[in-house]
């Protein structure tokens, strides 16, 4: 079977039936002929790709109004034009009134004919051209919510998206505030598991007797407390994904049981006596490093389970241009929020530029709220003032002077704006919001620039 659209053609008469087909095929249509309304909904069922059905209007057992109404009924998107002689129009006009898209009348116009599917076909195959783009921008939209336009960052994106069409388990490494989880939440929303639930657990606050029983569930009578059927979070987590940040905290003992629901797809509550099956995929994260992970927390057989993928998200302070574009964000996010202008000063950006954020993002995000919280003035400009006493001066200190120093804030700005446009493939739109500007914002810059 082909993967374009199909046409279903139904009538009790054999040789007009045959014409039909001839006729369309001949205009590179995939056809399919019935008899009758039976045999026309057995083919239906049997035949996703139909699109378009020509229905006779007058046939014994099932006419042309049931099987159009029965049709749409099964199917509401798909279309239907009725065949009449010149006798029956009213009859045409109620079919219409059914769901019937058009009619056409015997003896056949066949250019006519041409006209009427051509249209029809061309506005299903435009509909799922559409289903098929909305479905793209559904599951990649995730990703345009992390806000980078540095290369590092943008090399792990790439590969979170190549990971999101595949089931593989994904281990995304990086230091604390770094938006683990929002990765892991963006490759959860790109892929086919994206309708289906996304349960995050922090291995680390599990009690350490409770694991099992939290993972897997438990049977009414297992322990003391349990008086019923407990199902656990891979069971919440069934079809969709399941996300296990700290999975180094993971006791051992547990990592073995894991081992095998991830390998065989099949779990034993606490107190159980049988397996139950469980489609779920594994996406973690640690801030530990990858050796240590491997040689101290994690069995070696559970670490290539759980690590298929391994994304390393790089650290803030290496990641100059977001720090920039970010700021920017975040203030324009307050802006909202607030309900009054805020933006940072330029010796407010130039002190972030040299900060290490020992915290990440979360920090930067903290640092620019808690200097918007206590400030009521409209429009309000976070100054250098308003910064420093919020910054670890010690951890800040410790950079190198070379990183402090050998960039200046234009130059800075003015690589961040070259980047943002060579990610967006030159339009200034998608720039500017990467940005977390706006676009005359933008086109300002650039003459500044002279881009």
């Amino acid at each position: 079977m082909k993967q374009g659209p199909w046409i279903l053609v139904v009538d009790d008469d054999a040789g007009l039936g045959a014409a039909l087909k001839e006729f369309l095929a001949r205009e590179g249509y995939d056809v399919e002929i019935a008899q009758s309304g039976a045999e026309a909904l057995a083919i239906h069922a049997s035949n996703g790709k139909i699109a378009l059905a020509l229905v006779d209007l007058i046939m014994p057992a099932m006419d042309g109004i049931a099987v159009t109404a029965e049709l749409r009924a099964r199917n509401p998107d798909i279309a239907v034009i009725v065949m009449t002689g010149y006798g029956t129009i009213e009859t045409a006009i109620e079919a219409i009134k059914m769901g019937a898209e058009d009619y056409i009348t015997k003896p056949f116009d066949y250019e006519a004919l041409r006209k009427k599917v051509a249209r029809l076909m061309e506005v299903m195959e435009l509909r799922e051209r559409v289903a098929q783009l909305e479905g793209h921008l559904e599951r990649h939209a995730s990703f345009e919510n992390i806000i980078s336009v540095s290369p590092p960052m943008e090399r792990v994106l790439d590969r979170a998206r190549l990971s999101a069409a595949t089931d593989a388990s994904v281990l995304i490494v990086g230091e604390t505030g770094t938006g683990k989880e929002m990765l892991a939440r963006a490759i959860h929303q790109a892929s086919r598991r994206a309708r289906m639930p996304f349960v995050a657990v922090n291995s680390g606050a599990l009690p350490r007797e409770l694991v099992e029983s939290e993972m897997f569930g438990f049977r009414r009578g297992a322990f003391t407390g349990a008086y019923a059927d407990t199902s656990g979070l891979f069971s919440a987590a069934s079809g969709g994904t399941l996300f296990l940040d700290e999975i180094g905290e993971m006791p051992k003992e547990v990592q073995v049981k894991l081992l095998r629901v991830l390998q065989e797809g099949e779990l034993r509550p606490v107190g159980g006596t049988s397996s139950i099956h469980v489609d779920v995929r594994v996406i973690s994260a640690t801030n530990r490093s990858l050796q240590d992970l491997r040689t101290g927390f994690l069995r070696e057989d559970f670490y290539f389970r759980v690590a298929t993928v391994i994304l390393q998200v790089p650290p803030l302070r290496d990641r100059h241009e977001d720090i920039l574009v970010l700021s920017q964000h975040f203030a324009a996010r307050l802006t909202r929020k607030y309900n009054r202008q805020i933006s940072l000063a330029r010796k407010a950006i130039e002190l972030l530029l040299t900060y290490s954020f020992p915290g990440n993002v979360r920090e930067l995000e903290s640092l620019i709220e808690s200097s918007a919280a206590i400030s009521a003035d409209n429009p309000q400009v976070i100054t250098e003032k308003d910064l420093k006493p919020l910054l670890n001066t010690q951890i800040s200190e410790s950079l190198p002077s070379a990183i402090r120093s050998s960039v200046s804030l234009d130059q800075m700005e003015r690589q961040t704006i070259e980047q943002a446009l060579r990610q967006a493939g030159g339009n200034r739109t998608k720039a500017a919001s990467l940005l977390g500007i706006s676009r005359d914002t933008l086109y300002r810059k650039m003459r500044q620039y002279q881009h």
